[in-house]
């Protein structure tokens, strides 16, 4: 049986616990209602792009239209591939990019089709989207960043910065590293060896060409070619015929459209008299890994290197 004093103890219990609790509950009524009055302001994401504009987003994009098949890529790369709503002609890798709407060439989109997507973020293409077009969707309001890479480093910074723009920046920058890292290792190995004079030919009708300043033109020099062209205004830039027989250089390259050798990389036979006919330095690269600015272009760059270096090593002809 409980005593006088038993029942005073657990009165007394009993009343500072109900005070307290009701003291919680005033507590945790006043954190909602400042909560519903005085919402936490979300971080603005912030991200500058190529030309030098401050890009903001008031939350990580989910909805992306991509202006050019290597932007589609890198996507893919920092992991957010799965946001594209629309993307242009010839975004075909990695193979889920191929399901994505097409919203038309990267030089003649439809600004229609991708105003009813209504995208939250859309990442352009300096060097191939027509200026006028890329200008009309930020005039409908549209937040537009815009890429353009010049150095082979710049895929890293790319996927870095896409994967800041949709919430996956963790992710992004790992993948990033590594293509860094084994960049250095490509740089390492190659760019300290004999230079040799390179042509590299983008197309052949009209004749063009990548400059110094295109990441084709970084890749040569990355490993040890001297690019003939390098010091032409463009990056890629019309050159006649008559301007790389004059220059004779040591090896032509040649991309093209697809996977199979181009017919005129061998059209250069004629010319009988050129060092890289005379020496048999007429080389292939499939356009996918060496002509867009993506991870695979470490590929098509140690392949440039390797040709590079084979043409170092065959043994000097009679002029």
């Amino acid at each position: 049986m409980e005593t006088c004093i038993q029942r005073r103890i657990v009165d007394d219990i009993s009343w500072i616990y109900n005070k307290k609790m009701r003291n919680i509950n005033r507590y945790v009524l006043l954190a909602v209602i400042s909560f519903l009055i005085f919402p936490i302001a979300a971080k603005t994401i912030e991200v500058v792009d190529d030309i030098g504009r401050t890009v903001k987003l008031e939350k990580p994009a989910e909805r992306i239209i991509s202006l050019s098949p290597h932007i589609t890529e890198n996507l893919f790369s920092a992991g957010v591939g799965h946001l594209i709503v629309g993307a242009v002609s010839y975004s075909d890798y990695p193979e889920e990019a191929k399901a994505i709407l097409s919203v038309g060439a990267y030089s003649n989109f439809d600004i229609e089709l991708i105003l009813a997507l209504q995208p939250d973020l859309v990442i352009a293409w300096k060097e191939g989207n027509q200026l006028h077009q890329v200008e009309r969707l930020g005039e409908f309001g549209l937040t537009i960043y815009v890429n353009e890479p010049r150095r082979l480093e710049d895929v890293a910074k790319d996927i870095a910065r896409f994967g800041i723009l949709a919430g996956r920046e963790d992710e992004a920058k790992t993948f990033a590293q590594a293509f860094a890292d084994e960049l250095s290792l490509l740089r390492d190995r190659y760019s300290g060896l004999e230079k040799i004079a390179v042509f590299y030919q983008v197309w052949h009708n009209p004749l063009m060409t990548a400059t110094s300043e295109q990441v084709i033109g970084n890749a040569i020099q990355l490993c040890g070619g001297k690019n003939v062209f390098a010091d032409l205004d463009a990056l890629t830039p019309q050159v006649s015929k008559e301007a790389v027989l004059t220059r004779d250089p040591d090896v032509i390259i040649a991309s093209g459209m697809g996977e199979a050798r181009p017919d005129w990389l061998e059209d250069w036979k004629q010319w009988s008299f050129l060092k890289a006919v005379r020496h048999g330095n007429l080389f292939f690269i499939n356009p996918d890994v060496i002509q867009r600015y993506t991870t695979r272009i470490l590929s098509g760059t140690r392949q440039l290197c390797e040709a590079l270096e084979k043409a170092r090593n065959k043994p000097a002809s009679p002029p």
